[in-house]
């Protein structure tokens, strides 16, 4: 099923000349996980002061979008640069995992959302990951199916923080966390469909 993840390739593409010059200056993928997780931890921590104002939002798209350029810095420096270790897949997948989280939990304290809902989001992005994960298990490949992955979930999520941020808000927005909801678990059903497909006999 089609997902924003089919478009990787042409966005690694335009980022190739900056990670042959990171790697020219010693920059290792791992580091560039890292950093990513520390975005990540640092804007999901700063929409939980208090003083909470809707402008804050912003941060999460921009935060996002430079997410995913680390992403694919860090996966291209790992197979194009020789960097590739297994530490290095432990920290992608872990570090993708916890990324999500902080980033997806805030969205429970806006005023019209439902906190189950958030909740029910994140725990069913975890299990998708997993899915995706439990392929290679069975020897199949990393399964990166949609129609809610990675990267559709943070084009939805980060969509939201721009119209929250604008102001936007009322009852509308826990549809919304319902269709990632329902997308979410096809996502799961798709990955264990074509991961036990790409086994059969």
């Amino acid at each position: 099923m089609a997902s924003i993840y089919d478009i990787k390739p042409a966005f690694q593409n335009l980022l190739r000349p900056d990670v042959r010059c990171l790697a020219a200056r010693g920059v290792t993928a791992n580091q560039v996980t890292l950093a990513a997780l520390g975005l990540s931890l640092l804007v999901g921590m700063s929409l939980l002061y208090t003083d909470w104002h809707p402008g804050i939002y912003w941060a999460i798209p921009l935060a996002m979008l430079l997410r995913m350029a680390l992403n694919a810095i860090d996966g291209m420096l790992a197979r194009e640069h020789g960097m590739k270790s297994a530490l290095g897949g432990i920290l992608n997948e872990l570090c993708d995992v916890v990324s999500d989280t902080v980033l997806y939990l805030p969205f429970a304290l806006l005023p019209d959302a439902s906190p189950w809902l958030v909740v029910g989001i994140v725990i069913a992005a975890i299990i998708s990951e997993m899915a995706g994960v439990v392929a290679v298990q069975i020897g199949a490949s990393r399964r990166y199916d949609g129609p809610m992955g990675k990267s559709d979930r943070a084009f939805v999520f980060g969509a939201l923080a721009m119209g929250v941020a604008a102001g936007w808000s009322g009852e509308w927005i826990n549809w919304l966390f319902g269709a990632v909801l329902l997308l979410l678990a096809v996502t799961i059903l798709n990955r264990c469909r074509q991961a036990l497909a790409e086994v059969r006999p």
